[in-house]
């Protein structure tokens, strides 16, 4: 039988209730992949003609939870970001996301941010990603990617962490 995204809820709702935060994380990235890996729901999300853009697929009201159907446009380069005080799980249903997550090297009390890239790597048709709370990262679709997103709030309402070019800056990290 199949995994289908009623089943992911349900798990994905037991494990935040059970489980102390990164292990949820962790658990539901992987029900995440399960998900990813059932073609008819792949097909039901998403399909050629679905328009750039995201759409919500799931809340779970008791746990604040948000499972988000997301088409990107090919060429699209998101800044650095956090979730703030919430986390984000990534998985591609189709296509791929080019991932760089960030650390912050100088203090936090400072105005301005000092980033350093701490890794880079590339989330395949199948594959998923838990970032926690505060976890700075950054998204590139060189080509149109399908895209399921998990949060654990309405991410929009929640202060966070954006990179501004005109008032933060990169460093090459340490060899």
């Amino acid at each position: 039988m199949a995994y289908e995204l009623a089943d992911f809820c349900n798990d994905a709702h037991k494990a935040l209730k059970a489980q102390p935060l990164q292990a949820a994380l962790d658990d539901i990235a992987t029900r995440l992949r399960a998900l990813l890996a059932n073609p008819a729901f792949v097909a039901a999300t998403f399909n050629d003609e679905t328009p750039i853009g995201k759409r919500e697929l799931y809340h779970d009201a008791e746990t604040d939870f948000y499972v988000l159907a997301h088409v990107q446009a090919p060429g699209k380069t998101g800044s650095p970001h956090s979730h703030g005080s919430s986390w984000a799980i990534y998985g591609n249903a189709r296509g791929f996301t080019d991932m760089t997550e960030y650390r912050r090297v100088n203090g936090a009390d400072e105005e301005a941010s000092v980033l350093e890239k701490s890794d880079h790597y590339r989330l395949n048709a199948g594959d998923s990603r838990a970032y926690g709370p505060n976890v700075i990262h950054s998204t590139s679709h060189p080509e149109k990617a399908w895209v399921i997103r998990v949060t654990g709030t309405d991410l929009d309402h929640l202060p966070r962490f954006h990179f501004k070019k005109s008032r933060d800056r990169m460093v090459e990290a340490a060899e």
